[in-house]
């Protein structure tokens, strides 16, 4: 294998934010996170306390979890790369490993591909998505005209193949940033009414016909033809609950006294698929969009401030305002509202006249999406994160089994179920956790842990919480259970060939001294990492499980990074991961989130097994101000298409005087967009 050429870091761009994002991200995305109190206030224990118990424990674990790599582990994801059951038989000597020169970090206003490779954009916002809707026209744009275009920041990506040549993209469309979609825009309180409703047509998601160009890896928006399955869903959709808390009191409102039709999803970011063909899409930053919190009932304000809306503003500053066209956002007239967002939401992207279904059984929390793979026994799992500071790991165990095929069975198993939370207990004594990043004596982090019921069906497993409390206010319930707080837990996918599950754990600077534990052993961790986890037998459905960290992010310079024991000298450097995914051959594909490093975002590999184990390379770089979002690598691992959200967003840019120009270029305005890379020679993606 080719060596790398040398690691060029750039100095660290000034922001005055903790994290990497820029002052637009921040605001626009979160509104202001990172600027508030944390608001998990629980006084869980951090596991350095409970060594001694994690030492008894740990020999079982990890020899029955970590010392094992199932080539034929039968995973059922959703991913389009299903694993073949076969595969370590057919490839015996296939460890994972990639064959591309790294690209160096850089800041260039563009998508950066390997040497031999190409990318170009697949669909970017306002593109027509519906028939009848007009070209996009940025000085010219009307609510209308949106909610028939693909909407604004896309997220979590994934294909449904139609053939060999065609197929159903899904894109999330996660916030707006409208100080870059519109000129001299200050607030949501100056803002148009129809500025307003631009912005709520651009969240939610697009179903877009794609199809392949040629016989390359390449693909295209079908931009003739019927495009019969092509669908906007925006904060205005229909939809309807269903779980164990549908029609629950807590979710009743005077628009919907019998508490089942939720009106449209916000802020969806991450995602996944099932195995019946359907996607599930995660709301996560719901609580910025409210106003008046300090009007709700004193009964109501700790779960308001639990899920970080202030109990005791009014109109929070910069707050979009959707209160102005729609009431429903004005806690202090419908106090319920809130608890109609934090949810999964499913779409079936093959009916674009179907409901969209929020799944209460699933739990409600700034998820960043679901993950679902089968147990043993062909239960249906779902892995969760809940993205946020010292927030929680979750999964949820479905009663029934999956039967391919039979939709009546299947498309209920998501309703009935065991919700769990994550509890993690390191194997290192607490002295050996010293805060400095420096690997305990045994050589790595890591240790065993538990996933802690919350609830099953309508039974609660929570002392005083009834099972609807608990699926609402599931932040409340976790911290009751004692699961362990982590660093902003994002994606959580599982590897369909190993069957390992991993967690992109993005950053946390908050974090203190004090409160380093072995799965974060970093105080003010600016660059976060990834967590492995290796349920007990390989079964997604075990309740006990081995962990480690294979990837701790940073300058590989800097002592208080591992990259799983591999060299070092021959790696990229990473920050911030975000989103990941996995390709048919079993290596990990992380995306990053306001990289600390001072290079744009970008797309990495990681193979996670073998003797290439831990060694990264990036592959891809985006613009200006963008984030690199999805990943996604085609079952035929010919494409790797990523979203390209928010271009362009950095400290004091404006329509007037904007930091980025992709992807039309010229003197054009920034616009999200979804791009496809492929093998330039027509082989397989990192081959």
């Amino acid at each position: 294998m080719a060596n790398m050429s040398p690691r060029r870091l750039l100095p660290l761009l000034m922001s005055p934010h903790k994290g990497g994002r820029s002052a637009l991200t921040c605001r626009f995305r979160c509104g202001d996170q990172c600027a508030h109190d944390v608001t998990n206030t629980s006084d869980n224990t951090y596991f350095g306390d409970v060594v001694a118990e994690a030492m008894t424990r740990r020999g079982v674990l990890r020899a029955g979890a970590l010392g094992a790599v199932v080539a034929g582990v039968g995973v059922g994801t959703a991913i389009p790369a299903v694993a073949d059951p076969d595969r370590g038989a057919k490839a015996p000597g296939r460890k994972g490993g990639s064959r591309f020169t790294a690209i160096a970090p850089n800041t260039d206003d563009r998508v950066t591909v390997p040497a031999g490779y190409l990318s170009a954009v697949v669909v970017g916002w306002g593109d027509p998505v519906l028939p009848g809707a007009p070209a996009f026209d940025f000085e010219n744009q009307t609510a209308a005209a949106q909610a028939g275009q693909f909407g604004y920041n896309c997220d979590y990506v994934t294909l449904f193949q139609l053939g060999q040549h065609r197929g159903l993209l899904w894109v999330n469309h996660e916030y707006t940033d409208e100080n870059l979609m519109f000129r001299g825009y200050t607030d949501g309180t100056a803002a148009t009414e129809e500025q307003i409703r631009i912005a709520m047509a651009a969240h939610g998601g697009s179903v877009v016909e794609v199809e392949r160009v040629g016989a390359s890896g390449q693909w295209r928006l079908v931009t003739k033809g019927s495009r019969r399955y092509n669908r906007r869903i925006t904060v205005q959709t229909q939809m309807r609950f269903t779980g164990p808390a549908a029609g629950s009191d807590l979710l009743k409102t005077a628009a919907d006294p019998r508490g089942t039709t939720p009106v449209g999803m916000l802020n969806n970011c991450a995602g996944g698929t099932t195995p019946w063909g359907t996607v599930l899409s995660g709301e996560e930053n719901f609580n910025q969009y409210f106003v008046n919190g300090n009007g709700v009932p004193e009964a109501q304000k700790p779960y308001l401030t639990r899920y970080g809306v202030s109990a005791t503003t009014g109109i929070p500053s910069g707050n979009r305002r959707f209160d102005r066209v729609e009431d429903r956002f004005d806690l202090a007239k419908h106090p319920n509202e809130i608890n109609r967002t934090g949810w999964i939401v499913e779409i079936d992207p093959f009916d674009p006249d179907s409901t969209p279904i929020k799944r209460t059984a699933l739990g409600r929390l700034a998820h960043e999406g679901a993950t679902t793979s089968l147990a043993a026994d062909g239960r249906v799992v779902a892995y969760m994160g809940d993205d946020s500071r010292f927030e929680y790991v979750y999964k949820f165990v479905s009663r029934k089994r999956y039967i391919p095929g039979f939709d009546r069975n299947n498309r209920d198993l998501l309703d009935d179920g065991t919700l769990y939370v994550a509890r993690f207990t390191g194997d290192s004594p607490a002295t050996e956790i010293d805060g400095t990043g420096r690997l305990p004596a045994d050589g790595q982090f890591d240790g065993s842990g538990e996933w802690i019921p919350l609830v099953t069906g309508d039974v609660s497993h929570v002392p005083g919480m009834t099972a609807a409390e608990v699926l609402v206010y599931t932040r409340v319930a976790a911290d009751k259970v004692g699961a362990t707080k982590m660093d902003r837990p994002e994606d959580v996918e599982r590897n369909p060939v190993t069957g390992g599950v991993y967690v992109a754990l993005t950053n946390n600077t908050n974090r203190t001294p004090a409160q380093v534990d072995e799965v974060n052993p970093r105080p003010a961790n600016k660059h976060g990492h990834i967590l492995e986890i290796v349920e007990r037998r390989n079964d997604a459905g075990a309740t006990t499980f081995a962990w480690s960290l294979p990837l701790v992010c940073g300058d590989p310079n800097d002592p208080a990074t591992y990259f799983a024991g591999f060299d070092k000298t021959k790696v990229s450097a990473i920050s911030c991961p975000d989103n990941v995914a996995f390709d048919a051959d079993g290596d990990l594909w992380i995306s990053t989130d306001g990289s600390r490093l001072g290079a744009n975002d970008g797309l990495f590999v990681m193979p996670v097994r073998g003797s290439e184990r831990g060694h990264l390379k990036q592959f891809l770089s985006v613009p200006v101000g963008a984030e690199t979002c999805g990943p996604l690598v085609s079952a035929d691992q010919r494409s790797v298409f990523v979203a390209v959200q928010h271009p362009g967003e950095t400290n004091g840019a404006t329509p007037e005087a904007p930091s980025s120009h992709w992807p039309d270029g010229g003197t054009s305005q920034p616009r999200p967009s979804v791009v496809v890379a492929w093998h330039a020679r027509g082989g397989k993606i990192g081959s």
